[in-house]
Protein backbone atom coordinates (compact mmCIF):
# COMPACT_ATOMS: atom_id res chain seq x y z
CA UNK A 1 0.00 0.00 0.00
CA UNK A 2 1.22 3.49 -0.88
CA UNK A 3 1.80 5.87 1.98
CA UNK A 4 2.29 9.61 2.03
CA UNK A 5 5.33 11.65 3.00
CA UNK A 6 5.58 15.38 3.63
CA UNK A 7 8.23 17.14 1.57
CA UNK A 8 10.23 20.25 2.43
CA UNK A 9 7.52 22.60 1.11
CA UNK A 10 5.76 22.17 4.48
CA UNK A 11 4.99 25.54 6.09
CA UNK A 12 3.94 23.97 9.42
CA UNK A 13 0.38 25.29 9.28
CA UNK A 14 -1.05 22.15 10.92
CA UNK A 15 -3.93 21.65 8.50
CA UNK A 16 -2.81 18.12 7.66
CA UNK A 17 -2.49 17.00 11.28
CA UNK A 18 -6.03 18.16 12.07
CA UNK A 19 -7.48 16.21 9.14
CA UNK A 20 -5.58 12.92 9.52
CA UNK A 21 -8.11 10.28 10.64
CA UNK A 22 -5.42 7.81 11.72
CA UNK A 23 -3.26 10.18 13.76
CA UNK A 24 -0.26 9.48 11.54
CA UNK A 25 0.90 13.10 11.31
CA UNK A 26 2.97 14.79 13.98
CA UNK A 27 5.06 17.90 14.28
CA UNK A 28 8.76 17.45 13.61
CA UNK A 29 11.74 19.73 14.02
CA UNK A 30 11.36 21.65 10.75
CA UNK A 31 8.12 20.26 9.31
CA UNK A 32 5.30 17.84 9.96
CA UNK A 33 6.02 14.14 9.44
CA UNK A 34 3.90 11.10 8.62
CA UNK A 35 4.32 7.78 10.40
CA UNK A 36 4.25 5.21 7.59
CA UNK A 37 3.00 2.55 9.99
CA UNK A 38 -0.12 4.61 10.79
CA UNK A 39 -0.81 6.19 7.37
CA UNK A 40 -3.90 4.68 5.72
CA UNK A 41 -3.29 6.38 2.36
CA UNK A 42 -6.60 8.24 2.44
CA UNK A 43 -5.21 11.49 1.02
CA UNK A 44 -6.94 13.74 3.56
CA UNK A 45 -3.64 15.49 4.28
CA UNK A 46 -2.97 16.19 0.61
CA UNK A 47 -6.49 17.51 0.11
CA UNK A 48 -6.14 20.26 2.75
CA UNK A 49 -2.48 21.26 2.37
CA UNK A 50 -2.16 24.80 0.96
CA UNK A 51 1.32 24.12 -0.48
CA UNK A 52 0.92 20.51 -1.71
CA UNK A 53 3.57 19.18 0.71
CA UNK A 54 2.08 15.69 1.26
CA UNK A 55 3.09 13.42 -1.60
CA UNK A 56 2.81 9.77 -2.53
CA UNK A 57 6.11 8.31 -1.30
CA UNK A 58 6.75 6.91 -4.80
CA UNK A 59 6.58 10.32 -6.54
Amino acid sequence: MMTYIIDNKCIMCGACEEQCPSGAISIGKDQYTIDKNLCISCGACAAVCPVDAPKDEDE
